[in-house]
């Protein structure tokens, strides 16, 4: 019996074999698509606040300036929106004030039920908020606590208090104590250590938990709806809205929102560039 064998080039054996990868080229049409669809609300929410709508906001009718220029002028709205900012400017300084102090707590000191205390300020961060919100307003209905701008500032400080810990404590955690130490080397007492050399290293997560608490308690629907009472805040003005058409002003003050907080997020990454150029100028 007699064999056949293929003779193949030389080197053909070791030549590897080319093959199209889609790695690339998927993961970049995956985040395309991904950013289009996180975009679409926001597009259509700023296009049609140049609608020239009158009762509802659904059908394009043409183009105007008129929603930006009267943005007051549907009933309520401005109402709601500066409840909205007050309940989220009052909820954000208390619970970044008293988490940030939770948080050095926490992570500086050894004190009894130091453990138990961290899981329950995780519990409002894992509780859904139909249960806190009912839970809260059940406890304010047995007080006989009536309802309003106090008890929605109570609601949003208590499960605003939990994402402040969380982000601060990332921060205090990734402070180096020997800074600290030089300071009181250098016989620095506990409070000029504290306010020249560990409040500024802890700003920026203060500042970020800040951020992130305004964004919660500004956007909170479900927790304020259960403790408002007669207080309308711009998400319940919205929701009640919806069922009648929701203005093109609604748009307008939704689109403003927006448009403040990349402004914010740029100038603060352009802080950020400018600080790192001259402290990379200073130590060259």
């Amino acid at each position: 019996m007699t064999t056949t064998t293929t003779s193949r080039p030389a080197g053909a054996a070791n030549a590897p074999r080319r093959r199209f990868r889609f790695q690339g080229l998927g993961l970049g049409v995956y985040a395309f698509l991904a950013l289009a669809f996180l975009l679409i609300p926001i597009v259509y929410t700023f296009v049609f606040s140049f609608n020239d709508a009158i009762k509802n906001n659904i059908a394009w009718r043409g183009f105007t300036l008129r929603n930006w220029t009267n943005v007051c002028d549907a009933a309520g709205i401005c109402d709601a929106f500066a409840a909205s900012i007050i309940i989220g400017i009052v909820s954000t300084v208390i619970a970044t004030a008293l988490g940030t102090m939770i948080a050095i707590a926490l992570m500086r000191y050894r004190f009894r039920f130091r453990s138990q205390t961290s899981l329950l300020l995780f519990l409002p961060m894992a509780s859904p908020e139909v249960v806190l919100g009912a839970g809260l307003a059940a406890q304010f209905l047995s007080l006989g606590v009536n309802k309003g701008f106090g008890t929605i500032i109570i609601a949003h400080v208590m499960f605003c208090i939990s994402f402040v810990v969380v982000t601060v404590k990332a921060r205090v955690a990734s402070l180096d104590p020997a800074l600290e130490e030089a300071g009181r080397d250098l016989y620095g007492s506990p409070n000029a250590v504290f306010w020249r050399i560990t409040f500024p290293l802890l700003l920026p997560g203060i500042l970020s938990a800040a951020l992130l608490s305004f964004s919660l308690s500004f956007d909170d629907f479900i927790i304020t709806n259960f403790n408002a009472g007669a207080v309308t805040t711009f998400p319940m003005y919205i929701y009640i809205a919806a069922s009648r058409g929701i203005p093109a002003q609604a748009n307008v003050i939704a689109s403003a929102v927006f448009i403040l907080t990349i402004l914010v997020v740029l100038i603060s990454q352009l802080t950020a560039a400018a600080r790192a150029k001259r402290l990379a100028r200073a130590t060259q």
